[in-house]
Formats: structure tokens, sequence, C-alpha cells
């Protein structure tokens, strides 16, 4: 009899549990979008600083411009509102309100105007009694918060986890995200539940958390440096055997915003955030003033080639798979894959400052690219091509301080008809305008 109410309890704990997985369907690729939070912060003062404060018109505003500057063409979809969008006290009945004197329409109005012009709406709200900044949390309100975003046709919900206890948020997080899936909407779930644990000293369940969620932070808050985003680089590269396997279609790890644009990065540095977020698998999502950003940070963020790496349909994060003396390289595996041999995305960072470019040189075999067809080689910021290389092949870059050199390596399907390992023809010096092709047998 006890064994048998052992098994019924531990079949209840498992279909409640079952109950919490998300079921959207949503990000099979990294969300991609326009965040508000790094560049403008809780800026509330409207009075003074009209412009960049926290407001219905700064979000009308960037999402005109996701539109008419090209962001939205190469993917950019999402505008998010972060942090500071509340008042201070919920409604009568009870639920969430907007500062009345910042998004006078309301967050409805706000989302309808948004999703006319072709974009997706995107909200936050923390697993606590307050948010970051001291506006009211979804404890004790899950549900009625759940179906009041619904209601507001909202797409993406970011959930912040200050004033809240870590040691709650495998439950919290699960039932907030229970509750999102009952109202019928689907919206993209993004959770800040590993990096709360880690700092309290806890393991996060990843295993929970990628069935659970949509996208997750695993590390600091980016700031406005190159410094910090070396640091994220850092973590993610030191600590791949734990969370790299963890992104998948549906599911991703989260190194926070693009901060291209802003003070703090070089152009040199720029490439770089833009590189390393793609062969992480990273959500781009921009935080920056599209307004006035330069042109050369803008080809940046619209670069088509790298943003097809970060969003490769395989969902495979990348790693880093050399570091010694200031460089570093890292490689993803993604589409075309040939016979069981991928194709890959390769970035070279070079992490030093002495005032110089760096040659790094080495053997494609030598960074796990071994298909006997070869690859074809571009450069995907200087649209240089390399051609067709074999894994013997040793390819040679050279690397700006704090910059980067970032290169697809298209896996080949024939030997021949790709002119790889040419036997050499002696007819190519007597003939130079022809080709090898003309003395192949077809």
């Amino acid at each position: 009899m006890a064994a048998f109410q052992w098994i019924t309890a531990l079949t209840v704990f498992q279909l409640l549990t079952s109950s919490f997985c998300l079921e959207n369907g949503l990000a099979r690729t990294p969300p991609m979008g326009w965040l508000a939070w790094e560049r403008f912060r809780c800026n509330t003062d409207c009075k003074n600083d009209p412009d960049n404060c926290i407001s219905e018109k700064l979000f009308r505003t960037m999402t005109d411009l996701v539109i008419s500057e090209g962001y939205a063409a190469v993917g950019y979809e999402y505008i998010n509102v972060d942090d500071c969008w509340l008042d201070f006290a919920r409604s009568y009945d009870g639920r969430l309100q907007p500062d009345a004197k910042r998004f006078p329409r309301g967050m409805a109005d706000l989302s309808e105007y948004i999703h006319s012009r072709g974009l997706k709406f995107g909200i936050y709200e923390d697993y606590g009694n307050f948010t970051c900044a001291g506006y009211p949390g979804i404890l004790g309100s899950l549900e009625v918060d759940a179906f009041t975003f619904a209601e507001w046709n909202v797409d993406f919900v970011k959930l912040d986890g200050c004033y809240s206890l870590p040691k709650d948020m495998d439950q919290g997080y699960s039932e907030f995200g229970y509750h999102l899936n009952k109202t019928g909407r689907a919206m993209v779930y993004s959770c800040s539940w590993p990096v709360y644990q880690t700092y309290a000293g806890l393991q996060p369940n990843y295993s929970a958390i990628t069935s659970r969620c949509n996208l997750w932070r695993n590390f600091d808050d980016i700031q406005d440096s190159w410094a910090s985003v070396e640091s994220i680089i850092d973590y993610y590269g030191d600590n791949q055997d734990v969370i790299a396997a963890n992104a998948a279609p549906g599911h991703w790890n989260d190194p926070d915003m693009l901060i291209i644009g802003n003070f703090g990065l070089s152009y040199e540095q720029s490439k770089v955030q833009m590189a390393i977020w793609a062969i992480l698998a990273a959500p781009l999502l921009m935080s920056t003033d599209l307004r006035t950003i330069r042109p050369e940070y803008k080809a940046i963020l619209q670069n088509k080639k790298i943003i097809a790496i970060d969003q490769d349909k395989l969902g495979i994060q990348g790693r880093r798979i050399y570091k010694h003396k200031g460089i570093e390289i890292w490689a993803r595996p993604v589409t075309p894959i040939f016979e069981n041999y991928f194709s890959y995305a390769l970035a070279f960072v070079n992490r030093r400052t002495d005032g110089t470019p760096s040659d790094v040189a080495v053997a494609l075999h030598e960074m796990g690219l071994l298909s006997p067809t070869g690859y074809r080689i571009q450069d995907l910021y200087e649209d240089v091509d390399y051609g067709v290389l074999s894994p013997q092949t040793k390819i040679k870059v050279k690397v700006n301080p704090t910059g980067v050199v970032i290169l697809k390596a298209d896996v080949q399907q024939n030997l021949i008809k790709q002119n790889f390992y040419k036997p050499y023809n002696p007819f190519t010096q007597v003939y130079p305008l022809r080709t090898v092709n003309d003395f192949v047998k077809k």
C-alpha cells in the first residue's frame, strides 16, 4: 500500500511538472529586435528629456525607424519595453497599469501600433515583489498578469528576478510560464532564472529551464563598455561545457543586448560583439538610439551574412576552440551539411591591445574542418573569397587589435565540379585563358 501511494504521488508530481513545460512553438531561431534598457535605462523625466524618456513616444519612434531604416527587412521584429513602464501602484482591481503620463494611451494601444507596422510587441516584468527599479512585480498576481499581457496582445515577455528568492524560481518561473500558456496566446518567454541562482550559489536546473523558457540570462547585465563585452565572452567560453548544449531551436542562452552604436565600443569592438553573438546563437536585441546611429555601426547590425549565421536553422551554439596569448578562435557548426560534414562559422578574435594587427595561421583540419571535398571560405565582413580549400590548407588572417575576422566555411559537395584537388595540367600554362574544366572529361 505504501509503495502504491509513493507511485501515485510520483505520478501526480510528474503530471504537474509536465504541465509547466513551455509549448508555444516560438523562437525556432534566436529572437531579433530592439530593446530599450541598456541605452535608455530608467529615464522617466519626460518633462526635461521628452525625446529620451521611457514613454510611448520613444517606442513608437523606434518602431518606425526599425521599419524605415531597414532593420525589419533583415530580421529584427520585436519592439521590447523594459523596466520603468509601470505605474507605482496596480489598478483598483489589482491589474498592472502603465504610468499614465508617459503612456497616456495605454499598453494595448502601443501594442496595436507596433502590430500595425508589422512588428511584434514585448514587455517586461519581474518574478518578485517589485521590479528591479521598484515597480510592482508579479508575485501574488501571476495568473492575472499573464492574462493581462494576453489581452494587450503581447508577443514577448521578459521576466526579471529582483526582490525574489532564487530557491523559489524553479517553481515560480515554471508557474508563470504555465499561466502564459493557459492564456492561449503564444508569447516568447525570456527568463532570468539561471543568473540569479548562479549568484546565490545554486546550480541551475538547465533541463527544467530549457523546457520552460525560450531564452534565459546566464550572466551579468551588459554595460556600455568593452570590458563588459569581454567579461561576457569569457563567461561563455569558460563555461561552455555546461551551457552550450542547452541552446537549440526554441530555447537559447542569452548573453544580453547588442550595444553596437552606443558610446562604449569602438568600430572593431562592435564587429567583435556582432560576430561572437552570432557564433553563440544569441538573441539579437539591439539597445541603441536608431535616430543617431552612425552608418558604419548600422552596417554591422544589418550584416545579412552574419545574421544568417546567428539564425542558422540547426541552432547549434558555437564554442571557443583555441585561446592563447590574447588570440581566440571560435567555431560554430552551421548549414549546409554534406555527408555528415558541417559547414562552419569561424571567428578569429584578437584580444590584444599592442597597437598592431596580429597574424593568425591555422590549418582547416586543426579547427575540425575535415571533409575531403573541402570548404569554400569567405570573409563575412570584408567580402573576401578565399576559394575552395582542403582540410590540409593553412589559412592566414590578419586581425586588428580588439578586433575580429569572421569566416564562413561552406562544405563542398563535389570534388571535380568545384575544381578541387586539381591535377597539374601543363595546358594551363600554354593557354592561360582556358580553365582546368576545359580539360576535364564531362
